[in-house]
């Protein structure tokens, strides 16, 4: 299939499977919905298979910056086509397709307003199959590519907040540099950066990742309760590792990020860095980062957040091994992967090798 249809329907199942391929991450079901459907209402939003165009075509990512828990975040629609406007400015060049950086209740839908303001299609091939914390991983692997120039555009907050400003550079520069701004904003931007071709993002991108989200929101949304967890599970080839009462929860927002941990039934312990990263209990891990690794309300099936656990609530965790996902290069590389250690104080690369 070269083009998917979009609808409300498609919208409400991109923005919950996009919510459990967050793994704790990737923005809110709110803000999807409300970006997804107005998406629909001014325009026509196109989401193409990435054999619609042709190699030597730019494509643009478009993604959010930022800690999805800070007090002051302040992002509109408005602000991804603006960032997309500096961004095409800035290069001089015509951009055949947008996609997203990774799947994410807010992000699977990145580029979705884009597209019905401008036209532009939406290419199914993400920068990253599933949710992760850092720009880096959510490039491509580009910053394995010494000659690279990242470009990128950045708008958002409100009032003495407000910042739009474009940055090109080295991309951990750039991208260190947009993460700081994210903080002076409010706590969120929202970005368009790193023109790629079709052929670079082929070799590197997840193809077919937004349809993965669209199958797994469809699951979710139809069934009810433990027969929706059930679902999803089984649509993605995890499993259920544990369901109880979330007994401590710490979560500090630091540096552009939230991290923190959740302990259920005062044994099973999570880690997150935005996305969760590891879940074990008594020194026996169940999964590591990039597996998928997702809380559920254990009676409704909405999927939860890290920046959204509270203690006292009843939840069910579940875990995807990495080989059943879809997923970017950068999920392979072990320089992107050994600062997730630095930062919650686990061994990563161990389960990765």
């Amino acid at each position: 299939m070269a083009k998917i249809q979009l609808d409300k329907k498609i919208v409400e199942y991109a923005v919950y499977g996009g919510a459990v391929l967050g793994g704790g991450g990737g923005g809110w079901i709110e803000d999807g919905l409300q970006i997804g459907r107005l998406a629909l209402d001014i325009g026509q939003p196109e989401l193409l298979t990435v054999d619609e165009l042709s190699d030597e075509d730019l494509v643009v990512t478009a993604s959010l910056v930022g800690a999805p828990a800070a007090k002051d975040k302040f992002v509109k629609p408005i602000h991804y086509s603006r960032a997309l406007d500096l961004l095409s400015q800035k290069i001089g060049k015509p951009f055949k397709g947008i996609i997203t950086n990774e799947n994410g209740a807010g992000t699977t839908v990145n580029g979705w307003f884009q597209s019905a303001v401008t036209g532009i299609p939406v290419i199914d091939i993400p920068c990253n199959g599933r949710a992760h914390p850092t720009g880096s991983m959510g490039s491509m692997n580009l910053s394995e590519q010494e000659d690279y120039v990242s470009h990128q555009a950045a708008v958002g907050g409100k009032g003495s907040n407000y910042l739009e400003f474009s940055v090109s550079g080295s991309l951990d520069k750039a991208s260190t540099l947009i993460r700081k701004a994210s903080i002076e904003a409010g706590g969120l931007l929202a970005v368009a950066r790193n023109p790629i071709t079709v052929a670079y993002a082929k070799a590197h991108g997840a193809a077919g990742a937004i349809q993965q989200a669209i199958q797994v929101g469809e699951a979710l949304l139809s069934h009810v309760g433990e027969a929706a967890i059930d679902a999803v599970v089984g649509t993605l080839g995890g499993r259920v590792v544990t369901e109880g009462t979330v007994t401590d929860f710490s979560l500090e927002t630091t540096g552009g990020f939230d991290v923190g941990t959740v302990t259920i039934n005062d044994s099973y312990e999570l880690t997150f860095w935005n996305e969760y990263m590891t879940i074990e209990k008594n020194g026996e891990r169940f999964g590591t980062f990039p597996d998928l690794i997702m809380t559920l309300d254990a009676r409704t099936a909405e999927p939860i957040v890290s920046a959204a656990i509270q203690k006292g609530q009843q939840i069910a965790v579940i875990a995807v091994p990495k080989e059943k996902l879809i997923l970017s290069s950068t999920m392979r590389n072990e320089k992107l992967l050994k600062p997730v250690e630095d930062i919650i104080n686990r061994s990563i690369l161990e389960y990765n090798i």
